[in-house]
């Protein structure tokens, strides 16, 4: 009876995890990215109403309604668990799509809610928390205003043709072969909610122009819809402000101003080139190693739902911020309803008007559709599945980015978990070890200058890394002396600007269930009398648990003292040994606070004052940013610390942990040509405390074990065969374990 029973018990353990992955499966596609025909669809039928009056995003005029941005929109959570967790019919997809209304007597951005899909036939408006009004001149800067700006850099660049053409020996903005001017806008534009005023300095067009200004830099205000009415406010050249172009012309030829005379560069000696230069010791005829998979992937894909070694989740790249993951299980128990990039910022300093105006918050650039292709061999190892992503943003037709999502499975070279077990006597008892294998989902960002590369990496003990490694170049601005105050001489007349890099995460988990509580365990000293020595004390740390039960005690500020853990735990659940199942975030940050709180801009980015804040979930409070913050931080339609002004209970609920890591960077001449990853990677660990009984990874095959026989030659234990080729190695598994002096 009992075999029986035990019989009758595995059947059910099998044919749940059966179930649980098959609704895992059926759920993924609620996450998918807009299809190319979805995409299709909605435009044509946003068209077809009369009453929006849409023209096409590329129609020269700024008076205009068109359609900005198209993505998906993501369904209630509760509707979402429904499918995923009981098998149910998915809810109805849905796209968010963001609409300029330029053509009328207020101009104003809208956002409707479209479905369902793939034949849309409805759409109502889309509100943010609180009802928050978009202003106008919040919105993105599209392709036809960039031209239009062209236009207006083209008259300005004629009018001081002389002064540029002196000053960077022969370039010129218009009829210019290979010596041309281009430009890099800064943001935000204006200084106050409402305003559409940008500071744009010139740059040498050659590669890498963006370390290679000329110490030209003009503000442009550009609000009205019509270009003919665009005025040019401020010059800067050479340190000194000016009021017009004619000014600074005039000063210019009167000798008023001191002339500028910038190194000249040739081909040969270009300092922002890749091409190699310098001795190298690397022998050029010999490929350095490569990944292999000798009988192929251990993963599998379908669509947007990955599986690998007993980890499952659905992915998706949202256009306006970046990837995300959505139904994160281990071996079918969800560990995380969603892990999600939110928001990039760089804020830098500086000397010139552009440096110190800079503060970059790349969503506002649609920083998630600036995924471009990857290179095999070096963005991603030459083995991995490589995926393309489409993108609806400031077109008319789906963008198709080619192989710009890899995933693939790679050896750390470090080994998850060993021991050598001396025998003290020049043997040993044992020797066992794991090798360390992960899955990794890449893509990457470039946002103008920078290149963000992004990685979810799934361990096969239960531990998820998210990381970010920035690299790409500087954002340089021209050298003054007092500009050594922000930055660093990194080559002549080019000023590498301080700058620091946050990056904001959504983590929303669910730790066996939706009910989750949160605590940090802190360390403190007890002295007490020794019991086996009473004339001596004892010191020693003694774990602090602190739970917390409210949003605002869960917000954990830049600058104050950071807890040693950070802990999510079910408190209905337990493992065999009696602790509540949990997950800890453990950080990989550099990150502090980049402005005072509540100065101006910063009111925008209110989430940038904490590494850490645990809110309760609520599907109204879906983002911590918007794509109209970088134009209108004042006055952001998205404000993070509203969700944590109402500060609600924590305790046993549905919780968010909203994460920032990031670094400085003060740049060096090592930055020159580019900066390098190495030292300029940040990110978070989620890892298990006491989810499981014992370390999950123990079901790898993988292990291998040598034991001294009794003829003394070593016995090799494995689960795998061993792997012997050209490919990897032609030399069997050695192993011997003894020591001996020589």
């Amino acid at each position: 009876m009992k075999v029986l029973c035990m019989l009758q018990l595995a059947c059910l353990v099998g044919f749940s995890a059966a179930r649980t992955r098959e609704w895992a499966h059926h759920g993924a596609p609620m996450f998918a990215d807009l299809t190319v025909q979805e995409m299709k669809a909605i435009r044509s039928y946003l068209h077809g109403i009369p009453e929006m009056k849409l023209t096409d995003a590329r129609s020269e005029t700024l008076k205009r309604n068109s359609i900005l941005l198209m993505e998906l929109h993501l369904p209630k959570k509760h509707e979402a668990l429904r499918a995923l967790d009981r098998g149910q019919a998915k809810p109805p997809r849905q796209a968010r799509v963001i609409i300029q209304f330029g053509n009328q007597s207020t101009p104003n951005i809208t956002e409707y809610i479209v479905g369902p899909l793939p034949s849309p036939r409805s759409h109502e408006v889309r509100t943010f928390k609180g009802n928050k009004p978009v202003q106008f001149e919040s919105r993105p800067i599209t392709v036809v205003e960039y031209d239009h700006i062209e236009n207006l850099l083209k008259k300005i660049a004629a009018q001081a043709y002389k002064l540029l053409f002196e000053t960077t020996g022969g370039f010129s903005y218009t009829n210019c072969s290979n010596r041309c001017l281009t430009f890099s806008d800064i943001a935000p534009r204006g200084l106050a909610p409402g305003e559409r005023r940008t500071w744009i300095m010139l740059q040498k067009f050659v590669e890498g122009y963006f370390i290679h200004p000329i110490g030209f830099e003009v503000l442009v205000n550009h609000q009205d819809l019509d270009p003919e009415k665009w005025t040019v406010e401020k010059i800067w050249y050479n340190s000194m402000y000016f009021d017009s172009v004619e000014e600074l012309v005039e000063k210019y030829e009167s000798g008023e101003v001191e002339k500028l005379k910038l190194p000249d560069h040739n081909d040969e000696d270009l300092y922002s080139t890749y091409i190699p230069r310098g001795h190298s010791n690397t022998p050029t005829d010999i490929h350095g190693p490569k990944l292999v998979e000798p009988q192929g992937h251990r993963y599998s894909i379908d669509r947007n739902f990955v599986e690998y070694a007993g980890w499952s989740f659905a992915y998706r790249v949202r256009s306006s911020a970046g990837l995300q993951v959505f139904d994160l299980r281990f071996n079918g128990e969800r560990i995380a309803y969603e892990i999600s990039l939110q928001e990039a910022i760089a804020f830098y300093a500086g000397d010139t008007p552009a440096a110190m105006q800079t503060k970059y918050i790349d969503a506002g650039w649609a920083m998630g559709t600036s995924t471009y292709e990857l290179a095999p061999g070096i963005d991603c190892p030459e083995i991995a599945t490589f995926v393309d992503l489409y993108h609806y943003f400031d077109t008319d037709k789906p963008m198709r980015h080619r192989n710009a999502l890899c995933i693939f499975e790679m050896t750390t070279a470090m080994p998850l978990r060993r021991h050598f077990n001396s025998n003290f006597q020049g043997g040993y008892n044992f020797f066992g070890g794991l090798e360390n294998t992960v899955l990794v989902l890449r893509t990457t960002s470039t946002v103008y200058n920078y290149d963000y590369i992004w990685d979810f990496l799934f361990y096969p003990n239960g531990v998820v890394e998210v990381k970010v490694s920035a690299t790409g170049y500087i954002h340089a601005t021209f050298f003054t002396p007092n500009g050594l105050h922000f930055g660093t001489k990194v080559y002549d007349y080019v000023l590498g600007n301080l700058h620091t890099h946050l990056i904001h995460y959504k983590v929303d988990l669910d730790i066996v269930g939706r009910d989750n509580s949160f605590e940090t365990i802190d360390l403190k000293y007890v002295n007490f009398t020794n019991p086996w020595s009473p004339n001596h004390f004892i010191v020693q740390s003694k774990l602090h648990r602190t739970e917390h039960k409210t949003e605002r005690s869960a917000a954990f500020r830049f600058g104050k003292k950071f807890p040693r853990y950070v802990h999510f735990y079910n408190p209905s659940e337990k493992n065999k040994w009696g602790h509540q199942k949990g997950y800890r975030i453990q950080f990989n940050s550099h990150a502090h606070s980049v402005l005072p709180k509540g100065w101006r801009e910063e009111v925008g980015i209110s989430w940038s004052r904490y590494p850490l804040a645990v809110t309760r979930h609520r599907d109204s409070e879906a983002t911590s940013s918007s794509i109209f913050t970088q134009n209108d931080p004042w006055e952001p339609a998205v404000s993070f610390e509203d969700y944590i002004r109402n500060n609600e209970n924590i305790v046993n609920q549905d919780l968010v942990a909203w994460v920032t890591v990031g670094f400085l960077h003060v740049p060096h001449s090592e930055d020159i040509p580019n900066t390098a990853t190495p030292g300029n990677a940040v990110g978070f660990f989620l890892r298990p405390f006491n989810f499981f009984n014992e370390d999950p990874s123990l079901a790898s095959k993988s292990t291998v074990i040598v034991r001294p026989g009794q003829d003394g030659k070593p016995k090799v234990q494995r689960w795998t065969p061993e792997v012997v080729g050209h490919c990897v190695t032609d030399k069997p598994f050695f192993y011997n374990g003894t020591y001996a002096g020589v």
